[in-house]
């Protein structure tokens, strides 16, 4: 196999085509990859983003799957890993502190690995605080990793990094957390995209170690560059439950899309502000900043309305006769409607819609468009509509975007995964997040991987 290497000043991602592998996936050569650490021997720290887990079952392994071949080759090439992620929320911003629940453990990602393949991990037991979590990395992990470097074990997975005080924290916590962790490997791998908040083992872990981008990563980076800059005609289909969340990346995507459909709450929010109507769940602060993109469109129409929606009286279920049709063509100002839930099917058999769908060359999606589980039709009939759109790129980017897009087309969810014309990202919040910095190489985890190359460099004899 021919090595990684340099050529032309820019840093080749794969192997030569004679392996039949991908050899064209370039990236910044700032970027310290994978392939270019010396790992023989080495203890090799791993973040991922493995935070696949809900009540204490994997609902998509898709985001674990990706990372094995960032596996393979740590292992392959000599180093001896310790893998960490983060999983759910365990910290309470209100009360300022982190509950360690059994079903927000990575106990069931290791399982999974196990049977995948046929490795033992072993996840590290620490005291912890009622209060603040896990304090330190205590002593007692050496005798892991002296089984780990004797191969007597395969892997340390440790504990959930949001159950340690110091991941999320600003202060004296998070450096003491940073070291800790350092001290345990010789080498840093990020293979986390998803995973774009600078906390301690994502962004200040770098600071003590010699730090590269993982394979998933660069896989990731890669592909989000045919987002930043699109064959056109280029459209983008957002949702959310939150439209404050989502005003900066919804004001950039726009100026890049050619044109943006909506959905969840952000589109509820968007009807409010153009139309002067009230919809339950829409706050009146989200109506005033989406004025804004109303204002906006009104000179370049870049935004498709779904003309049918569903309205329901309650959130707890899908009864008969507690949900209905309403028309976007029917509001008026003062009209007030209970929850908005979802597109419904006839509205993508529009010609408006179809038009625009159909004629993209490029199609984001990060987008469930109806309340889950109970109103997913329209979910469904817009992923059957973009599939129809057989010379388009499609990228699908968000744990529940892919959670949706697998449970509701199981075969082509599968066929996705081998179709060239598809890409799976495993963030789709990273991927707004990069088109709002406008640079693949501008957020927090990726700019610490390449400052920590440019200190390695400055600080090896000339």
């Amino acid at each position: 196999m021919a090595p990684y290497g340099q050529e032309n000043g820019l840093t080749r991602i794969g192997y030569s085509v004679d392996d039949g592998l991908e050899n064209d996936k370039i990236a910044d050569p700032r970027l310290p990859l994978l392939p270019d650490a010396d790992l023989k021997d080495k203890i090799v720290l791993l973040r991922v983003d493995h935070n696949v887990v809900k009540k204490g079952e994997i609902l998509d392994q898709y985001r674990i799957d990706v990372t094995l071949p960032t596996l393979y080759n740590i292992t392959e090439r000599g180093g001896r890993p310790i893998l960490m992620t983060h999983v759910g929320r365990p910290y309470d911003k209100k009360t300022k502190t982190i509950t360690i629940r059994k079903d927000e453990s990575v106990d069931a990602i290791v399982a999974y690995l196990q049977r995948k393949l046929r490795i033992k991990f072993v996840v590290p037991k620490f005291k912890y605080d009622e209060k603040d979590g896990i304090l330190d990395i205590d002593t007692s992990i050496k005798w892991l990793i002296t089984d780990l470097r004797k191969r007597k074990i395969g892997g340390i997975y440790l504990p959930n990094t949001r159950w340690f005080a110091g991941e999320e924290d600003k202060g004296e916590k998070l450096e003491r957390f940073a070291i800790q962790l350092a001290g345990l490997a010789d080498v840093f791998v990020n293979d986390a995209f998803g995973s774009w908040q600078p906390h301690g083992s994502t962004y200040h872990i770098t600071k003590y170690l010699p730090s590269y981008a993982g394979l998933c990563m660069q896989d990731e980076l890669y592909h989000v560059e045919a987002v930043l800059n699109p064959t056109r005609p280029f459209i983008a289909i957002v949702a959310g439950s939150k439209y404050d969340t989502k005003i900066g990346p919804l004001n950039q995507i726009y100026k890049k899309v050619d044109k943006l459909v909506l959905g969840g709450v952000i589109y509820n929010t968007y009807l409010c502000a153009k139309y002067g109507v009230k919809i339950a769940g829409v706050q009146d602060s989200d109506i005033e900043l989406a004025k804004e993109l109303v204002e906006q469109d009104k000179t370049q129409g870049k935004i498709v309305e779904m003309d049918i929606l569903v309205e329901t009286d309650t959130l707890s279920g899908r009864f008969e006769g507690k949900y209905r049709a309403v028309n976007v063509k029917d509001f008026a100002p003062g009209k007030t409607y209970n929850y908005i839930v979802d597109i419904d099917p006839l509205s993508l058999e529009s010609e408006d819609v179809l038009q625009a769908l159909n004629s993209a060359k490029t199609i984001f999606v990060n987008a469930v468009m109806g309340f889950m589980p109970n109103f997913w039709h329209g979910t469904s009939k817009l992923d059957e509509v973009i599939d129809n759109n057989q010379s388009a790129k499609k990228y699908f980017g968000g744990g529940d975007t892919l959670q949706a897009f697998k449970s509701l087309h199981p075969n082509l969810y599968q066929a996705a995964l081998d179709n060239t014309n598809y890409y799976l990202f495993t963030g789709g919040g990273t991927v707004l997040k990069v088109i709002e910095e406008g640079d693949s190489m501008g957020l927090d985890t990726v700019r610490a991987l390449i400052e920590n190359k440019t200190k390695l460099q400055s600080e090896s004899p000339k």
